[in-house]
């Protein structure tokens, strides 16, 4: 081996030490940095007793977060769920006219008559778009709220008053746990009285057994309150699709009789008006822990507290 291939050969392995101790420098803090993570965030074991109920919590989330995300649906179509409401009872007026028109009655008698269930279904179809107009106005601002402070306990007393007699002629128990009397809300007096009535009754109609429950529960951190109506989970039913624009084209279950909203709408108008009143409207899961577990519905209304002024000092 000549020189020139000696001091190859000492350029090659010096090369080889100094790259060598590169590599060892910055894979160094690597490790180190791997190590204060996994020391910094050390990973507990549960408990096995603690998995059932981790469980039960997630389910119910999931619940409620599926609830959340139909009721964003269902109030996306309005306009949509609105015509569909009135189509009904305009196919009720068409169908008493085509058999005038065409001459089917049987006599003068006959005709007058079914002119006159088309006049009373008429004036019935003007009340059901009175209603709506009603709520589209004030969820525009163009009717405007008396939001004024009022005593929670006295308008939840007088809900009861005005459903409990209707509830018991279909053998339906009705409760009303008693709210704090010092508790003073910020609503339209009226409309959430209408509000409850009407949830409670649109419940009652659909319910086949069991019984309802209205109560209320404050949140220390929060400056709104509670109010549940805990009804049976086959009495709140959607008489219709949830996203009708999607949806193939199915005729509204409306009573002709009465002319009615359906259920579907009724919840869209009531959950419009408890927003307006800055409040919101929301359909929770609730299970009831007994053998076996029951499962119910909870409409859960969260109404603007008043403060008293002590607590903004």
């Amino acid at each position: 081996m000549n020189s020139s291939n000696w001091i190859y050969l000492g350029a090659g392995i010096a090369l080889g030490m100094v790259f060598g101790r590169l590599f060892v420098r910055w894979l160094r803090p690597k490790q180190a940095s791997s190590n204060v993570s996994s020391s910094s965030s050390p990973v507990v074991p549960l408990a096995q007793e603690d998995m059932p109920l981790i469980s039960q919590q997630l389910q119910q989330m999931q619940l409620a977060y599926q609830m959340a995300r139909e009721m964003s649906q269902f109030k996306a179509g309005f306009l949509a769920r609105t015509t569909h409401e009135l189509r009904s009872p305009l196919n009720g007026l068409i169908g008493l006219h085509q058999l005038i028109l065409s001459d089917l009655c049987e006599d003068p008698a006959e005709e007058r008559e079914f002119i006159a269930q088309a006049h009373e279904r008429t004036l019935k179809l003007l009340k059901l778009m009175d209603e709506i107009l009603s709520v589209a106005r004030i969820e525009h601002g163009t009717n405007k709220l008396d939001i004024q402070p009022r005593p929670l306990a006295q308008i939840l007393e007088e809900v009861y008053n005005l459903t409990y007699m209707l509830a018991a002629n279909r053998n339906f128990p009705l409760q009303l746990l008693p709210a704090d009397p010092e508790i003073y809300v910020l609503v339209d007096y009226l409309w959430l009285r209408q509000i409850f009535i009407s949830l409670i009754d649109t419940a009652i109609t659909q319910m086949e057994e069991g019984s309802i429950c209205i109560s209320t529960s404050t949140v220390p951190t929060s400056n709104f309150v509670n109010i549940w109506l805990d009804v049976p989970t086959h009495a709140i039913l959607w008489s219709e699709p949830i996203d009708l624009i999607k949806s193939e084209d199915q005729p509204t279950q409306i009573d002709q009789k009465n002319a009615a909203f359906s259920p579907g709408m009724r919840l869209l108008m009531n959950q419009t008006l408890v927003e307006v009143m800055g409040g919101k409207l929301e359909i929770l899961p609730l299970t009831i822990a007994k053998e076996p577990p029951v499962q119910l519905t909870r409409l859960q209304i969260s109404i603007p507290l008043v403060i008293p002024e002590a607590d903004l000092l």
